[in-house]
């Protein structure tokens, strides 16, 4: 299923690996190049995320009227999101791209002797920082603490660079949507430290170096947008009549028929 994404990764790493001469930098420059690849869809997500931000009162408003009538909710919630040009999904697209990236760099480097073969003997190293790059954690502390100590290095910063982006987003939450954002931070961070410790060296370093990039592009850029998005949006609701307070003033004047 991930054979044509793999093909491409390989394509990409071994020309990297042409003028780079390690590994580790290889996986770093492909990060940039996919980074850079994605920013566009980046701010484009970004911008979503904000847009919802700025509609959520609305939707809940919508979400306790029809209650009683998940049916009806559901209609309403679509129309909502229709006449405000709205796709709920458009703030995960950029996580889901990276997903196959992830899984397909996963049999890559799990494989790399096979799609590298002159280069098996020499090994697969991060200038000696991470000594073997197919290597997983598992499996580099069963050569004792001291070996294992680069790759539980690369784990931990797996846990922490995936708690951090999440958490930043945090700041423009309240209540108890906060509260629920942050429970599912910490599952979802356990959950990946729990994966990444059967992970090959290199997809640790590929996610670190991804994740490091994400965090300052969130400082730098990101919250630029979202203010700037949410700016935009407020001023379009100020300036355009929502259809669901249309409706609802409409059914107030309007005259009960008695049975």
């Amino acid at each position: 299923m991930w054979d044509w994404i793999v093909q491409i990764l390989f394509q990409a790493l071994q020309l990297i690996q042409g003028f780079a001469g390690d590994w580790g930098l290889s996986i770093i420059i492909l990060v940039v190049i996919i980074r850079l690849a994605l920013t566009p869809m980046m701010l484009k997500s970004t911008k979503s995320t904000a847009r919802m931000q700025v509609l959520q009162p609305k939707l809940m408003e919508i979400q306790e009227r029809y209650a009683d009538d998940p049916q009806r909710q559901a209609e309403e919630m679509q129309k909502f999101y229709s006449e405000n040009k709205f796709n709920p999904l458009g703030g995960c697209l950029p996580l889901l791209i990276q997903m196959p990236i992830l899984i397909a760099l996963f049999n890559l480097l799990r494989d790399l002797g096979h799609y590298f073969p002159d280069a098996a003997e020499q090994g697969f190293s991060f200038y000696n920082i991470l000594p073997n790059l197919v290597m997983s954690p598992a499996q580099a502390f069963a050569d004792g603490f001291g070996a294992a100590l680069p790759y539980l290095l690369a784990l931990i910063l797996f846990g922490v660079l995936t708690f951090i982006p999440q958490m930043y987003m945090t700041r423009n939450q309240t209540g108890a949507q906060a509260q629920s954002t942050k429970m599912m931070m910490v599952v979802m961070t356990i959950m990946m430290l729990f994966m990444g410790w059967g992970l090959p060296a290199g997809v640790l370093l590929y996610y670190d170096v991804s994740s490091a990039w994400q965090v300052i592009q969130q400082i730098f850029v990101t919250q630029k947008v979202i203010e700037k998005a949410k700016a935009e949006e407020e001023e379009r609701m100020a300036n355009a009549p929502i259809e669901v307070d249309v409706v609802r003033r409409e059914h107030k004047k309007r005259p009960h028929k008695s049975r």
